[in-house]
């Protein structure tokens, strides 16, 4: 199968090595970075200079980009008028965008004569690496078949959830669950701390008990409980993603109250430097109010 991956950063590039494995796929890559297209090189891709190279090589193409408004500048970049060169058939889009994004960019390759699919991804980078990501896919059901077997050889849960769009939208309904229980677990860490209740206690019980979540099973142990706090799930990115799901409320008239605040405790993060760590350093924000530390 020949292959196009546009977009080689923490989750691209492990995708598009993932896919590698097969013998009889050929990657086409290109990364805006130099280096970034050096190390796509040595892994064995055929590197483009161009997003639209990638497109006249590929049959299935894959975007994993940081927005849409990137994702509109690639398309511009592929559809370029008198162009009758592309041999893609099918975009597969795994950038995290809003639906309505998704659905803008459906009916423009549609006018192109190419299928698109929003296929956002959930299981972060070292599901990427392993090839266990959760995949959420929208677009036709014979378009989802054709792109079925390559997707798994990337993923290990993988949902066809309807039309364009469909996908984009359960993804900001998990990640904006995610950003809710992040703030909620942290304020029910802290207030446990003030009570005088040890950490590690609250984690046997939590897990034990109906207040158990993906927080508490996963990022309570691996990040809160030995302090580290780099690498994960940034701050930054989290926010990104529960804006869009903020605007989705709105574009929905759909109240969206605890979002909201948790939005304003990331960006409180954010505004003091933590952007880039995971989502857990949060907890930093509350640590300094109460002048404690969760241990």
């Amino acid at each position: 199968m020949k292959i196009g991956f546009i977009g080689l950063g923490a989750m691209g590039m492990p995708m598009a090595k993932n896919l590698l494995k097969d013998p009889e796929n050929t990657v086409f890559a290109y990364d805006l970075v130099e280096r970034t297209r050096e190390i796509a090189r040595e892994q064995g891709m055929t590197v483009f200079q161009t997003a639209r190279e990638v497109a006249e090589n590929a049959e299935i193409l894959f975007l994993s980009l940081p927005n849409a408004n990137i994702v509109e500048v690639t398309l511009k970049s592929i559809f370029t008028p008198g162009n009758n060169s592309l041999t893609v058939s099918t975009i597969a889009d795994v950038s995290t965008i809003a639906p309505k994004s998704s659905v803008h960019f459906g009916k423009w390759c549609e006018e192109e004569g190419i299928k698109y699919m929003d296929c956002p991804v959930s299981g972060g980078v070292g599901g990427a690496e392993k090839g266990t990501l959760t995949f959420m896919v929208g677009g036709e059901k014979a378009s989802f078949e054709k792109i079925l077997p390559v997707l798994k050889q990337i993923g290990k849960n993988i949902y066809h959830m309807g039309d364009v769009g469909s996908g984009s939208a359960v993804k900001i309904v998990n990640n904006y669950i995610l950003a809710c229980n992040m703030i909620s677990t942290v304020e029910g860490l802290i207030l446990g701390t003030k009570m005088g209740l040890d950490v590690r206690t609250m984690y046997d019980i939590i897990n034990k008990s109906s207040g158990r979540s993906f927080i508490t099973d996963n990022k309570l142990p691996n990040f809160i409980i030995p302090r580290k706090f780099d690498g994960g799930f940034a701050i930054n990115l989290q926010q990104k993603d529960l804006r869009l799901a903020l605007d989705s409320g709105a574009y929905e008239t759909v109240p969206l109250f605890m979002g909201t605040l948790a939005s304003q405790v990331f960006e409180s993060a954010i505004a003091k430097g933590l952007g880039a760590q995971d989502i857990t350093s949060v907890l930093k924000i509350y640590e300094e109010l109460i002048d404690m530390n969760v241990e």
